[in-house]
């Protein structure tokens, strides 16, 4: 109650400070829009992303599961020992490159990477000493690599979509709860002063005509 009396009291009800008040909740309310229209943008998007994601999810375990069969049959044909020995050999390396781009103001991730399902040739491990089921392992499981790495990308863009989603509605929520109800309730105070004003000048005009009607 205190603090409201003291916020009332700092408040001057002139013209001035009215027009500027209005002004200001007609910029705010314009922000507001403009931000609730990005939240619902930014909403639908996020879903897009996260509908992408579970099929990524599921693709990715069916992948994993497709490779690890392919080994276990690696296994059974070649041998553990031998099986090891050729994965020393594969190349492990690869080239990726990470950029950004721009989803609706928000910054997210972009990962170029090279094919990664590589030629026989050119996986590292000796083709006389070992067999196709070492052939089809490594290429099951560098698929799986592929998509292991989009997944990341698009999940990692959901939580930049969702960090971004959070901050503009807390924002909005400030506009519509706290900024814009307290611009409009120092209007509905000035206004109300103003009119008490009235009323004081329009009651002390009705004296002094009185009092010279009664001089006359």
């Amino acid at each position: 109650m205190a603090v409201a009396t003291e916020k009332m009291a700092s408040i001057v009800p002139t013209r001035m400070e009215l027009i500027k008040l209005k002004k200001r909740v007609e910029l705010a309310q314009k922000g507001h829009d403009l931000l609730k229209e990005k939240m619902d943008a930014l909403i639908m998007e996020f879903f897009s992303v996260l509908k992408e994601i579970r099929g990524a999810r599921n693709n990715v375990m069916k992948q994993l599961n497709d490779a690890h069969n392919s080994l276990s049959i690696c296994f059974a044909t070649m041998g553990t020992i031998e099986t090891f020995q050729a994965s020393k050999e594969v190349r492990s390396k690869i080239h990726v490159e990470m950029s950004k781009r721009n989803i609706m103001g928000v910054s997210v991730p972009t990962i170029q990477m090279e094919k990664m399902e590589r030629d026989i040739l050119n996986r590292g491990y000796s083709i006389h000493a070992t067999s196709s089921a070492i052939d089809e392992a490594s290429k099951n499981f560098e698929k799986v690599l592929e998509a292991l790495v989009k997944l990341a990308e698009q999940e990692e863009t959901a939580r930049s979509i969702a960090r971004e989603l959070e901050k503009t509605k807390r924002r909005v929520n400030s506009l519509e709860y706290i900024i814009l109800p307290r611009l409009k309730w120092t209007i509905r105070f000035i206004t109300m002063k103003f009119d008490e004003m009235e009323r004081e000048n329009f009651a002390r005009l009705k004296r002094i005509k009185a009092m010279i009607e009664a001089r006359e």
